[in-house]
């Protein structure tokens, strides 16, 4: 059978030459196209990148949509190796003046290798819950007609059809249901041949299979007490997890049928359906994990009668009556906003969707359906993956099939962490922001026990690169990390800025007064780390994440004093602390205190090529065209570098960009949308979101089919390569920053928009402030838009060159036409 890629190809080469030559294009695909928010293919998925995602905000699955055979690959947000996190068992604060006295001394290289004694261990892995393979009695029977998989993400529902020579079609929906806290698969067939199947369940984790009421399978399993990462060279993969059936978090599977005028069996391990024409397939999981700080055996959530229980109410009721209460509720998160960039040749769009995704690629045809699809793809992906209080989304949201994830598929917290959750305020979905700021609050608890023995700061809290289910804060590394990576600790800093970004777009009091604590603790961390050097204050030792500067003699190393990013987090950091409390009316002390360090903040500098200096020296980059922009911080995601304050160091940002170059990774290409945005390039800010939506081929492609780097899988998920799913989220709140821009005072339209989307219209955005945007352009201008807000409030509109100061009553919204230019 011919590689996918190798199909395609000639089917791209035929499409580019003839898709506007009058020729049409026909669709191998049955009911191929369902609407503009529907992702379809004509083939099963064979590999992880090509299979569609689903999931409730905690259980999730991975669906391959085989004929004869299909697969879901199960994931539960909460089952991670590991315990409770102890912190160090030594205080490591020492160490640090000698780190500060060669970096005072110039001896960068002796303060690199001195830099790795800060360092403790590294986080536990996120793990797979294992797989549901179900086999269906068509083999030999013979496929007629043509196949349809797709997934429909206005309804979060996926779908495969699929015809065999006699005439039976058949049909599998699969969803994952909040409401219900299932996943639910409907098998129907219609035709000559009535329903044959069965199901089995493997796992790559200890378990054993037990019945439950006729016709259920219960799987009982628990996860390593402790594991190492996959990079971690000092031991061997088949070392890396410790089990101990004593310890680690349990987990318990239910699956269930639902067959009426079938016969249902069990044996071997599997459960066998025979007969009738339809069945409801049900899926519970349930973990022990009972917060970050509990013993998940000593003091566990009872998961074994909640996972029951959970199946038990869904059994009670039809699949039609867990499908509309699954597709309501999502559709409460996700109908609030809509986009339309414009039309789709039907010819294009007709197309599967990887298809259209590689003559996006190739041929660079307009596809503005895709380009929307993508935006509400990330919006689908954070509904889909961030609904479990204190546990956010990880590097891979929810969807892992590996005991070994790349970087543990864990916290990283010098950018992915936090770019997962851009697009939560602005495209309307803040309750999705909460198991992040939750998970802060953990953070902090455990931070300020790092802050101590690590850095010897008494007052609040720090963070370093990665943490895990268990809130680690330790710098990683076990005393070999690589300093670029391993010795950072501003991820406190950065992560507490979005407490009040929340607060700026939702104006909720009542929890800016309950987080507060977390951002005041994270700013006194900043303020007492601090050092004075040239009479302005800056960190000492710093890093600028995963970057490099060149010494005299050529030598790379990470480890300097004043790095760029550190005082940009730091300054935000102050900044937005400093808000909140003027907000709340508290801590006059906390205030003048953090007005008199921002004052004393060491300032941005141009460097020699017109570009923003990264670190205090304006040393030359060991790699020029780096995926990183940390030095950027202050542009995007924080919010003190605009255009019209600070014009010259917006210009060097700019500049920056440029050297930087167009490539990088999928998530650094996401993060340069948003940045171009912030600039107010929209042609570039689209150039690179264009290259965000590059077609790149799945891992486990060779030789000439394989197409490797930073963009976008079939499947729409995101290529580092591999997956991240971060690269999603910037991609999202990239789309929305391109068409809306705000701060506390003020909202502008159409900041960055592209020529490509000259004619559009975009609702239920949300700017800073408390407010809601619609808005509808022509030929690149304004024509109308509408501001509401829910609590009332003054703003000014910025748009078409003009400004319109608006006053809102609570609950009014407002139309405003656009005068004619």
């Amino acid at each position: 059978m011919k590689n996918i890629v190798s199909y395609l190809r000639n089917i791209f080469r035929n499409a580019v030459r003839n898709v506007f030559a009058g020729v049409a294009i026909v669709s191998a695909t049955v009911g191929a196209y369902a609407g503009d928010l529907v992702m379809h293919y004509d083939r099963p998925a064979r590999y992880f990148e090509e299979a569609l995602v689903i999931g409730n905000g905690k259980l999730g699955a991975t669906v391959y949509g085989g004929i004869e055979d299909d697969r879901l690959s199960l994931n539960d947000i909460t089952l991670w190796t590991g315990m409770p996190e102890k912190g160090s068992e030594n205080d490591l604060s020492g160490n640090v003046g000698k780190v500060r006295r060669l970096l005072d001394a110039e001896d960068y290289a002796g303060a690199e290798n001195a830099n790795k004694s800060l360092q403790g261990h590294y986080s536990e892995n996120y793990q797979p819950l294992g797989n549901l393979r179900i086999s269906y009695g068509t083999s030999g029977h013979g496929a007629a007609g043509g196949f349809y998989r797709g997934l429909d993400i206005s309804e979060a529902v996926a779908t495969t059809r699929s015809q065999v020579e006699d005439g039976t079609a058949y049909t599998r929906e699969y969803l994952a249901s909040s409401p219900d806290s299932v996943i639910a698969i409907r098998v129907t067939a219609s035709g000559n041949r009535p329903l044959e199947f069965s199901l089995g369940f493997d796992s790559q984790l200890p378990h054993e299979v037990s019945w439950r009421k006729g016709s259920e399978m219960v799987i009982d399993g628990y996860a390593a007490a402790h594991s190492y990462p996959v990079y971690y060279g000092a031991v061997p993969d088949s070392l890396k997890h410790e089990y101990d059936e004593d310890r680690g978090i349990r987990f318990r599977t239910i699956v269930g049928v639902d067959a009426p005028q079938s016969r249902i069996a069990m044996s071997d391990g599997r459960l066998t359906v025979k007969g009738g024409l339809e069945a409801t397939i049900l899926i519970s999981n349930e973990t022990s994990f009972n917060g970050f700080d509990k013993d998940p055996v000593r003091s566990g959530k009872d998961y074994k009668a909640i996972a029951g229980r959970n199946i038990d109410n869904a059994a009670a009721k039809s699949f039609e009556e867990i499908r509309s209460a699954h597709v309501s509720d999502y559709k409460r998160l996700f109908g609030r906003v809509s986009l339309d960039l414009g039309e789709t040749d039907r010819r294009i769009r007709e197309m599967p969707t990887d298809m259209q995704l590689r003559l996006y690629t190739d041929s660079l045809q307009s596809n503005p359906e895709l380009e929307a699809l993508y935006f509400q793809f990330g919006r689908y992906l954070l509904i889909s993956s961030s609904r479990t209080p204190g546990v956010p989304a990880n590097l891979q949201g929810l969807w892992n099939e590996k005991l070994l994830p790349p970087w543990s598929c864990n916290y990283t917290t010098n950018i992915n962490l936090e770019e997962n959750y851009w697009p939560a305020e602005n495209t309307n979905l803040p309750e999705l922001h909460m198991p992040l700021l939750d998970f802060i609050g953990n953070l902090a608890t455990n931070g300020r026990d790092t802050a101590r023995k690590f850095y010897g700061v008494e007052r609040g809290w720090c963070l370093g690169h990665n943490s895990d289910i268990w809130a680690m804060t330790n710098p990683v590394g076990l005393g070999a990390g690589d300093p670029m990576w391993a010795s950072w600790n501003m991820g406190g800093a950065w992560l507490a800025s979005h407490i009040w970004e929340h607060y700026a777009y939702t104006l909720d009091r009542d929890f800016l007064a309950r987080y507060y604590p977390y951002l005041k603790g994270a700013a006194e961390f900043c303020i007492d780390w601090l050092v004075e050097k040239d009479g302005v204050l800056t960190t000492s030792p710093g890093t600028s994440p995963e970057n490099r500067f060149l010494l005299p003699d050529g030598h790379p190393v990470a480890t300097s004093y004043g790095t760029t990013s550190d005082n940009a987090m730091i300054r935000q950091c102050l900044m937005d602390a400093g808000a909140a409390a003027k907000t709340l009316g508290v801590d006059s002390g906390f205030i003048a205190e953090a007005d008199s360090v921002l004052r004393r903040l060491a300032p941005y500098r141009i460097g020699k090529k017109g570009s923003l200096q990264e670190w205090w020296h304006d040393w030359e980059e060991s790699e020029p065209a780096h995926r990183h922009q940390s030095h950027l911080y202050g542009l995007y995601p924080g919010n003190h570098i605009r255009r019209d304050s600070m014009p010259e160091i917006a210009d060097a940002c700019h500049r920056t960009l440029e050297l930087r170059g167009p490539d990088a990774t999928g998530w650094s290409t996401g993060w340069r949308v948003n940045l171009y945005s912030r600039l107010g390039d929209g042609e570039m800010a689209y150039t690179i979101y264009r290259r965000l939506l590059k077609y790149i081929s799945p891992d486990e492609y060779v030789g000439d089919d394989a197409v490797r780097g930073g963009g976008t899988y079939p499947n729409l998920l995101d290529a580092h390569s591999p997956f991240q799913i971060d690269g999603n989220f910037g991609g999202t709140a990239g789309v929305a920053e391109m068409l809306v821009q705000s701060t506390m005072t003020d909202i502008y339209l159409l900041p960055a928009l592209p020529a490509q989307w000259r004619d559009g219209s975009v609702a239920g955005l949300r700017a800073r402030g408390g407010f809601t945007v619609g808005i509808d352009w022509k030929n690149g201008a304004v024509v109308s838009a509408t501001i509401g807000s829910e609590k009332g409030g003054c703003t000014k509109l910025h748009f078409n060159g003009t400004s319109v100061d608006i006053e809102l009553k609570p609950g009014e919204t407002r139309r405003i036409n656009a005068l004619p230019r």
